[in-house]
């Protein structure tokens, strides 16, 4: 049997289940201004899969950059959704914040 598909399967699934708390706390103790890390962090992963001849690690490091990448816009739809109270805002970042009514 091969459980290649169902171990990377396993792992994209982890990997996105993980990505969501760090772009929640990322937005609440930075802001916004760290997209630039994911961006670093999600091309370095990618590059890495290129260059990885393990089948099992290779796909892994690929989900785990575009999952970088992809947290750069949730990291800004996570700011719209604390202006609209569905999360906690950082009190100690109000300004950075349209008011709320």
């Amino acid at each position: 049997m091969n459980f290649l598909g169902l171990i990377i399967a396993v792992a994209t699934f982890l990997v996105i289940g993980v990505f969501h708390p760090i772009v929640i706390k990322s937005e609440y103790y930075l802001g916004t201004r760290c997209w630039w890390a994911f961006l670093m962090a999600g091309v370095a992963f990618i590059v890495a899969s290129l260059f990885t001849a393990n089948d099992v690690l290779s796909p892994i490091l690929g989900v785990v950059g575009c999952s970088c990448l992809w947290s750069i816009l949730e990291l800004f739809e996570q700011k719209k959704r604390v202006e609209k109270g569905w999360f906690p805002m950082n009190p100690k970042r109000k300004d950075e914040y349209k008011s709320q009514t």
